[in-house]
């Protein structure tokens, strides 16, 4: 694995690891796509350090528990700026 590669994947591992982002928030972070962070973190971490992996797998399940939740707040804030919510 190439040396850029690999500090990206730790990089974008300790960043959603401290602020528990999304998979969205840290491609827009690090400018990449969501499937490369997904790669990154579901692939690539886990050759590179399986421990942080484990703890950075915790956070994206917790995520994925809360998204329909994120979903609908966004459409009700969305619906209340255009004053029919």
């Amino acid at each position: 694995m190439k040396d850029y590669i690999r500090n990206r994947v730790l990089e974008v591992a300790h960043y959603i690891q401290d602020n528990s982002a999304t998979v969205r928030d840290a491609a827009q972070r690090f400018n990449v796509s969501k499937s490369t962070i997904h790669k990154d973190i579901t692939e690539r971490l886990q050759r590179i350090n399986p421990a942080l992996a484990q703890a950075v797998d915790q956070i994206l399940q917790k995520n994925k528990a809360e998204r329909h939740i994120r979903g609908g707040h966004a459409t009700r804030l969305k619906y209340r700026a255009l004053g029919t919510g």
